[in-house]
């Protein structure tokens, strides 16, 4: 399981440190791909595959479903850590969310997400006010 934040800085070269209590629950190869918000997912390959398998499994006829899979398979890498921990970050995922040179990552259950600072702060900023509210409608799923 994947939980916390950490912040570091992507090198010139498009290069990102992985934080070490990310690095074995991802393993040495995992996948990156564009996520919500303009944020970048991380998935190890095993939860992967599962996603994979559901989002096969979507009806190709529906439009929604067709659209999803399209932009979140296109975005998708393989990344593989060198020997100082960190990967080489594609610069259409870079740009996609908008990382240049400071980044936070942020565990969240089973991927990690790979956030621009600047978005990150925005967004946890609107996500506290509304932080209140969103755990009185998750007490309606039983949570």
């Amino acid at each position: 399981m994947f939980m916390g934040e950490y912040s570091h800085t992507i090198d010139g070269k498009g290069r990102l440190i992985i934080p070490a209590k990310f690095r074995e629950a991802l393993g040495s190869k995992f996948i990156a791909t564009k996520g919500l918000d303009h944020c970048l997912f991380v998935y190890p390959q095993e939860e992967w595959k599962i996603i994979e398998e559901k989002l096969r499994a979507l009806p190709f006829t529906q439009p929604d479903a067709r659209a999803f899979v399209r932009f979140f398979f296109s975005g998708a890498t393989e990344c593989e850590l060198d020997k100082q921990g960190r990967i080489l970050l594609p610069a259409n995922l870079r740009e996609y969310a908008d990382l240049d040179k400071d980044v936070v990552l942020v565990g969240v259950s089973s991927r990690v997400e790979i956030w621009s600072e600047a978005r990150w702060a925005e967004y946890s900023r609107q996500a506290e006010d509304a932080y209140a509210s969103a755990a009185e409608s998750l007490v309606n799923l039983g949570i």
